[in-house]
């Protein structure tokens, strides 16, 4: 245990559970409704609504080996290949093994995906599939249908949620072992201010970290606090170098920041091509795929034709879909598109890639376990080793789902006994320096130039060197007599988590000096297997500073000595 905790006031309220999980999409309450049905006392705790989290914005799908002459090593192949030699073999085929099954369960528990005029499940492609096997539901809006339900399901078996509230840091008993959270709740409400849930299981489903960057997909509330939370608690992260720019993300503007619209993989699945000013389609003879290659080699290629045009973006023509199509297949994109004043039936759509998903994160067994006792991951927010370097498009909520289902059954197994939580030391050197919420900007910028899709040794100097800069004027602050302290609030808890994140993903970005999935070093084009098919895991010493270490082969080290 590191000690570390965020400046934050003593608990006010507290309330007991067996089970607490942090999130609301689909690996958060799949959690939730799974441990709930096995008798345990499970509370939910979302940072905004139940419906506010990354799943509702998923697009493209749910990929699974649902379609005639589709199978699950079929599909296993299509995910070893797209994790570039890193993904573990044995939690993919847990993945595309128990996929099917926990697809027809989320179907039972109340989701409705498209389905063929005979009845069957309606089935797209998207990028390094080689099949058809993506289940989407309302053409494009596949998330937000899964949320509904998930949601839906939720209220209806009366579990005790909290919304609009920040998970801090967890709390651990005298053996140092998960005794549950500490949670500051915005607004009016039953519970106010800084509390606690006690517990002795804590499920993080808090998804991604997307706001590291100036442009994403990510919702706002992406802020890595769950990474942030586990580090400070002393758990291992691993794989966070690699991050996955979405190759097609609407472009609106060089200067746009926040949250960007996607432009979903399936677009290119159902036939659209990706075009520069001049017609010219330069996917063509860059990969067997074309513009359906994994997402790293659509982006790179996006980006390099970019750099040799001087042009800040490219475009995807789908014109030739014709407006029914738009108006059927994809029309949450269409509305996108035409409310930032472009006509996707009429003229190709500006895209550039931005921040899309964290491949790596809190290091997970296949029972989601983490290093820390009784703290469980799934999700984005986890590293479960299925995505490797590179996550295979639509495997992230099946991922969700699967490994939520896994958790669930653990702790219902183990049903772990409740214990007090320890006494948190009031002392200023276990206080995580609080950063002023402005830094936030500065955190986004520094990231997007240094350690963005393009990377490079003195990139990432440049970008490590301005935010431990920052973390240093923090810290000095805090310890300045008479200097004007930053005010514990949800704002500056934000920027906090994001530096740290920032720092341990920098630091790992350092160390792989090769070009591998979505970890592109210009300087280190090549791939090195000889050296590269490791893992890097990371956590925060006492003194704050990342410490990175490689795994002695590809394979994870067990999460626990005794494994």
């Amino acid at each position: 245990m590191t000690g570390i905790r965020l400046t934050a006031p003593a608990p006010g309220w507290a309330i007991d559970a067996d089970v607490v999980v942090v999130g609301s999409g689909v690996a958060g309450l799949t959690a939730a409704l799974r441990c709930a049905a096995a008798g345990l006392d499970t509370v939910v705790v979302t940072k905004a609504r139940l419906d506010d989290g990354s799943t509702r914005w998923a697009q493209g799908g749910i990929a699974a080996a649902l379609g005639e002459g589709d199978t699950p090593e079929q599909h296993l192949d299509d995910t070893l290949v797209a994790g570039a030699g890193l993904c573990d073999e044995e939690a993919v085929r847990t993945l595309v093994t128990e996929g099917p099954d926990a697809v027809r369960r989320l179907i039972t528990t109340g989701a409705h995906f498209d389905t063929t005029d005979s009845g069957d499940i309606a089935l797209t492609r998207e990028g390094g599939h080689h099949r058809r096997r993506i289940a989407h539901a309302g053409g494009d809006a596949t998330g937000a249908e899964i949320s509904r339900a998930l949601v839906e399901a939720v209220r209806e078996a009366a579990l005790h949620t909290i919304e609009n509230a920040l998970v801090l840091d967890l709390l651990t008993d005298a053996e140092g072992r998960t005794a549950g959270v500490s949670l500051h709740v915005m607004g009016e409400g039953q519970h106010d201010g800084v509390g606690a849930v006690r517990a002795p299981s804590v499920v993080l489903a808090t998804g991604g970290m997307g706001q590291v960057f100036s442009a994403t997909t990510n919702p706002s509330v992406s802020t890595g606090d769950g990474v942030a939370l586990a580090l400070r608690a002393g758990a291992e992260v691993s794989d966070l170098e690699f991050v996955q720019f979405h190759p097609t993300v609407l472009f609106l503007g060089a200067d746009s920041e926040g949250q960007q619209p996607l432009v979903s993989e399936a677009v290119r699945g159902e036939g659209a091509h990706l075009v520069d000013a001049d017609g010219v389609r330069f996917m063509l003879g860059q990969h067997e795929l074309a513009e359906l290659a994994p997402r790293d080699i659509v982006a790179k290629g996006i980006t390099r034709r970019m750099h040799e045009k001087g042009t800040e973006h490219m475009y995807l023509d789908a014109r030739h879909f014709g407006a029914a199509m738009w108006e059927q297949r994809f029309p949450t994109i269409l509305a996108a598109c035409r409310s930032h004043g472009i006509d996707p039936v009429t003229e190709p759509i500006p895209v550039a890639p931005a921040a899309h998903y964290a491949s790596g994160g809190v290091r997970t067994d296949l029972r989601g376990r983490t290093t820390v006792p009784g703290l469980y991951a799934c999700g984005e927010v986890a590293c479960t080793g299925v995505h490797g370097a590179n996550r295979l498009a639509s495997n992230s909520l099946l991922e969700g789902l699967v490994f939520a289902e896994r958790i669930a059954a653990d702790i219902a197994e183990v049903r772990p006994p409740r214990t007090e939580p320890a006494e948190a030391s009031r002392d200023a050197d276990d206080l995580a320096p609080l950063l002023a919420p402005e830094a936030r900007t500065t955190i986004q910028r520094t990231m997007t130039r240094g350690a963005g899709v393009l990377r490079s040794a003195d990139s990432l100097a440049t970008a490590a060197e301005a935010l431990e800069a920052l973390h240093r004027e923090a810290a000095a602050d805090a310890e300045a007599d008479g200097a004007k302290a930053v005010v514990p609030g949800v704002d500056a808890w934000e920027v906090t988590n994001l530096l740290l994140v920032s720092r341990v993903l920098v630091a790992a970005a350092r160390d792989r000096e090769e070009t591998r999935g979505c970890h592109w070093r210009e300087d280190r084009p090549d791939r090195d297997d000889a050296h590269g098919r490791r893992h890097l895991v990371v956590r925060v010493g006492p003194d704050r500073t990342p410490v990175v270490h490689r795994t002695e082969t590809a394979a994870f080290p067990p999460v626990r000595p005794s494994d």
